[in-house]
């Protein structure tokens, strides 16, 4: 168990609350989370490293009321790096957090931050995603087979366009596909990409399957959601705790399992024997970076990938 002080990697700071239950029906506490962001660090850290990151926080437990977190809070330490940004939505400038190291982690799970949300691109080229995302979150009505189905589908069309993807669990009900890309598309040409293969899957799957914005309008289809690759949007990371029954974690998957998972399998007592056990399945997402040019021609886009701007 944490004590009171803890010291990683030469940073001592005090803890707090240790005992504070987080999650009352299983009775996880603060300090079980600090534990697993601490055990889990050399496998999430690479996922975060250098992007400027939004938290979700929880103080008083996850049936309690939440803030999202982006400004970083007059209490941070000195040594957490951040990265300034002025924001033309909010008209205003964010100091975002940016976590180098497992002190990090653990000063922000003190704070009560279960979720990590990184953005798409790093601080030093914030207009330039790595990756596509394809959120696959269903709608009430829906069975987590159809998720699955149009989870196979996205992977289908994307290998006949020669593109390689990767996939984890959202760690609520839904599934995330990764394409990781080159550097050099902005934010616009990856949108246009993933709104072209969203609407695809939906004329494939034109019963379960929607791009349909509006909650109220989708029905009992899987929303095909491209609308995160925005610049600033965010989707939970990786090896993510989620404010959820059971402490659930947004897990990895080898594609040969997707047929024998539910969400609910993967929490934060779960996560660390199997990454022991299979490693980090989700290594290659930052690092097989691929090239859009062929695929956008066969879809009939044009695509720059010059960075000409975002």
């Amino acid at each position: 168990m944490v004590s009171n002080t803890v010291s990683l990697e030469g940073r001592s700071f005090a803890l707090s609350r240790l005992n504070k239950v987080l999650w009352p029906q299983d009775g996880y506490t603060k300090g079980e989370l600090i534990n697993y962001y601490v055990e889990v660090a050399p496998y999430i850290i690479p996922h975060l490293q250098n992007r400027p990151m939004v938290f979700t926080r929880y103080p008083d437990g996850i049936e309690k009321q939440s803030f999202y977190q982006k400004n970083a809070p007059p209490s941070l330490p000195e040594w957490i790096k951040t990265y300034p940004y002025y924001s033309p939505d909010s008209q205003r400038d964010i100091n975002f957090i940016l976590v180098e190291e497992s002190a990090t982690l653990a000063w922000l799970a003190n704070q009560a931050c279960i979720e990590m949300h990184p953005w798409l691109s790093c601080a030093t080229s914030a207009d330039y995603p790595d990756f596509i995302v394809f959120d696959l979150d269903p709608s009430p009505g829906n069975s987590f087979e159809q998720v699955r189905t149009i989870a196979h589908l996205t992977r289908r069309i994307l290998n006949e366009l020669s593109l390689r993807s990767y996939i984890k669990t959202s760690g609520s009900q839904g599934l995330h596909i990764y394409l990781p890309v080159e550097n050099k598309y902005n934010y616009e040409e990856i949108r246009n990409f993933g709104r072209t293969v969203a609407e695809i899957i939906c004329t494939m799957q034109p019963d379960i399957a929607t791009v349909e914005r509006t909650v109220k309008k989708r029905g009992a289809k899987v929303y095909v959601d491209y609308m995160q690759n925005i610049k600033g949007k965010t989707l939970c990371s990786a090896y993510s705790v989620r404010p959820r029954p059971g402490a659930t974690v947004s897990a990895p998957l080898d594609w040969d399992e997707v047929n024998s998972i539910k969400p609910s399998d993967f929490t934060i007592k779960i996560m660390l024997p199997r990454l022991q056990k299979l490693g980090e399945l989700f290594a290659p997402v930052l690092s097989d970076r691929q090239s859009l040019d062929a695929a956008s021609l066969q879809l009939g886009l044009k695509i720059a990938g010059n960075k000409s701007g975002a």
